[in-house]
């Protein structure tokens, strides 16, 4: 696997966002966690986009948090939520690109690079 698609990437993907599309169609091999799953899963606002939104997320290997994922997770929500506003999802997906050694591809800079360093990429 070469990369961690954040749920803000995905998001432009569902939207044919077309910096995102082209962006996609050079990578392959990417994965998603579960919590960016279930936060896209949240966002349908109906059945047919809930079917779009599956539709895709079945084209990425799916990534589960371990127990040491949601130990780094509190550990860097305890150090970085009220300083830089990240939240809990946001940890947890932060984890697993950092157990992993895998950059995580995100809009949102600002909430993964206090988390992850490098690791937080902006695609395009």
């Amino acid at each position: 696997m070469n990369g961690i698609l954040d749920s803000a990437v995905l998001i432009d993907i569902l939207r044919s966002h077309a910096p995102a599309l082209e962006w996609l169609g050079k990578q392959d091999q990417l994965g998603i966690t579960s919590v960016s799953w279930l936060e896209i899963i949240e966002g349908a606002p109906d059945a047919s986009a809930q079917r779009r939104a599956v539709g895709l997320l079945r084209r990425f290997e799916r990534i589960d948090p371990s127990p040491q994922d949601f130990d780094w997770a509190i550990d860097h929500a305890l150090r970085f939520r009220l300083s830089h506003n990240v939240d809990m999802m946001d940890c947890l997906i932060a984890s697993t690109a950092s157990r992993l050694s895998l950059p995580l591809f995100t809009r949102n800079l600002k909430h993964f690079m206090p988390l992850l360093g490098s690791l937080a990429q902006k695609p395009y």
